[in-house]
């Protein structure tokens, strides 16, 4: 039988456990793969007999492309596959000096520069010159340089819609201290004063230090951390770091600040980190996976919404990431999840409650997105710093613990099997009396 990346991951763990605990696996190296579409997640209201099909839940993501597409036309452009990326710009990977010379004397500028201590690297985002199609800029900068790594400014969406759960407001539960656990979060922005992260800590990054709270990050946030009197999430009570790559700019979400907010988090010595956003592949987003992983870091993502027949997604789809698709209450896979070798454990996508985006209200969430929280959080209490052989025996672990769903063993549906369906918050239990 053909085994994935991840599989090997998880027998390597395996073997840990039976006598070589404190060895230190070696991380697969990530594959060359093509730039795909992204799906997004919704948020569904109460009052509907039956959630969006997977269909609407498709043609809401295509929709919001279309219409950033459409709206900021003078900003945002569609790469050759059709997916947003910030006009003119490109992305470059540690570039030589050499290079940058070369395509400054041909027309090309630096709009900016960082570097990412963390990760030890360089990104350099380049502006095509005047009057040229970004892919032409892309195919001459490999011109002069076949080796460099540089690729589209790609924007990684999280689309969805709320609406409010006829909940008794949340109250925060008593008696419960914040612990000393620490997980991560790469979304928009939290609402940090939801009574659901009262016993904890948020510390925040990005939006120039200012909170920019949004629907889908307080949601997910909430089933990491959260707890109230009739609601908690996989690891309640842990020190959140949460860094918004959106501060509510449609325009956010942009390959550079992902980077960015990885390398924060790797620099705070967060160990798991929730990523419940998708996109296409990116060298840029390749690298940076590549190496948080190779520090210890282990990456949670949602697999995504585009259906069974979609191909894979990222960053899910990179072979050091652990990906997390959905199932419904009766533990059946939501019909617009993702598919393929790279999903890793299937976790309650639907029929829940989640944290809403109204002081002390709470949502009804469907999508991989809250799913993959679920995951992290489970993880989160075996790693409490980054560290690659601890990563391994976490998820062996949890593997070990999943109850088997459809062909018996490692499938491309439900993965290892399904884990935390005993954190599915029902929202019926929250219904205001």
């Amino acid at each position: 039988m053909r085994m994935t990346p991840l599989s090997t991951l998880v027998l390597a763990a395996a073997a840990c456990l039976s006598g070589l605990a404190q060895a230190q696996l070696r991380l697969p190296s990530l594959p060359s793969l093509p730039a795909l579409p992204a799906p997004g997640d919704t948020l569904a209201p109460l009052r509907r007999d039956v959630l969006p099909p997977a269909s609407d839940l498709v043609r809401a993501r295509q929709q919001r492309v279309a219409e950033l597409l459409r709206r900021r036309s003078e900003q945002v452009e569609a790469d050759p596959t059709g997916e947003p990326a910030l006009r003119g710009e490109l992305v470059l990977n540690a570039p030589a000096e050499s290079l940058l010379a070369a395509a400054r004397a041909e027309g090309f500028a630096v709009a900016r520069e960082q570097t990412l201590a963390a990760l030890e690297l360089r990104v350099v985002t380049l502006r095509a010159p005047p009057g040229w199609a970004t892919q032409r800029a892309l195919q001459r900068l490999r011109e002069l340089d076949p080796q460099v790594s540089a690729d589209y400014n790609h924007l990684y969406l999280e689309s969805g819609e709320t609406a409010p759960l006829r909940a008794a407001p949340a109250a925060p539960a008593p008696g419960h201290a914040a612990t000393s656990l620490k997980v991560g979060l790469i979304d928009a922005g939290v609402d940090s004063a939801h009574p659901v992260f009262h016993h904890t800590t948020v510390q925040t990054w990005g939006c120039g230090g200012k909170p920019v709270p949004s629907a889908h990050g307080t949601a997910v946030a909430s089933l990491l951390v959260g707890r109230a009197e009739r609601f908690r999430g996989a690891a309640p009570g842990a020190r959140l770091y949460a860094a918004d790559v959106y501060c509510a700019d449609p325009l956010g979400g942009s390959i550079e600040t992902v980077a960015a907010a990885l390398a924060w988090l790797l620099g705070e010595r967060v160990g798991v980190v929730n990523i419940s956003l998708v996109g296409p592949a990116n060298r840029t987003l390749e690298e940076v996976v590549r190496r948080a992983s190779a520090r210890g870091m282990l990456l949670v993502a949602a697999v995504g919404n585009d259906g069974p027949a979609a191909p894979p997604l990222y960053p899910a789809a990179y072979a050091q990431v652990v990906g997390v698709t959905a199932v419904d209450a009766n533990g059946q896979v939501l019909p617009e999840a993702g598919r393929g070798p790279h999903v890793a454990f299937a976790a309650p996508g639907s029929d829940m409650a989640a944290a809403g985006f109204a002081p002390g209200s709470y949502t009804r969430a469907r999508g991989t997105s809250f799913a993959a929280p679920l995951v992290a959080g489970l993880l989160a209490a075996s790693l409490r710093e980054p560290d690659a052989g601890a990563a391994g025996l976490a998820v062996a672990a949890l593997a070990r613990s999943a109850i088997d769903r459809g062909a018996p063993g490692r499938d491309p549906v439900y993965g290892h099997g399904i884990v935390a369906r005993e954190l599915r918050m029902d929202p019926s239990a929250l219904l205001s009396r």
